[in-house]
């Protein structure tokens, strides 16, 4: 009986090479995860975060939003695809992924092919990089799961999620019956 074949450890360069097949690939500590194309009901949530978010970091001068797919790396073996994130502004002039490491929020709308990587594997990288603030968004229990840098676990928000980062008069208030609709 031989001896089970090594897991590769994969670094950002080889998943740049990967060719387009319809998967996102991330990278995280050399661990390669896979998902494929995101499901309807996520994207519709996507775009109405989306569409909040944009208009209160324009208002506020917050820096920029965008979303996936990006090339989010903070070393030679991590590359991620936050589904949105804020980039601070004093990285909002940036004209290439690797002058992107500070990001003030980070969301992730669950999939079913994703949630154990959105809650545990790319939660700690975040958390890790002092990501301000990451929402974890569940639409099938209704509700966003709200992490910070220092957080040994989430604080629940079942009927409104907020944000007020530093340089914002006011905080951001999204009510979830809405957004979930």
């Amino acid at each position: 009986m031989g001896m089970p074949a090594a897991t590769p450890y994969w670094t950002r360069d080889a998943v740049l090479a990967l060719p387009e097949d319809g998967n996102r690939y991330e990278l995280v500590h050399g661990e390669l995860l896979v998902a494929p194309s995101p499901r309807l009901g996520h994207q519709d949530v996507l775009a109405r975060l989306f569409l909040i978010l944009a208009d209160y970091v324009r208002r506020n001068d917050l820096g920029k939003i965008l979303w996936s797919p990006a090339d989010i790396s903070w070393g030679p073996d991590i590359l991620v695809q936050p589904d949105l994130f804020v980039i601070a502004p004093g990285q909002a002039g940036a004209r290439d992924w690797p002058e992107i490491t500070d990001l003030s929020l980070v969301v992730e709308v669950l999939s079913p092919s994703t949630a154990r990587q959105d809650r545990f594997t790319k939660r700690r990288l975040y958390q890790e990089n002092c990501v301000g603030l990451y929402w974890i968004v569940d639409t099938e229990s209704g509700h966003v799961e709200v992490w910070t840098p220092e957080a040994v676990f989430p604080v629940i928000e079942r009927e409104r999620v907020a944000w007020h980062p530093a340089g914002a008069p006011e905080p951001l208030v999204i009510e979830l019956g809405e957004l979930f609709g």
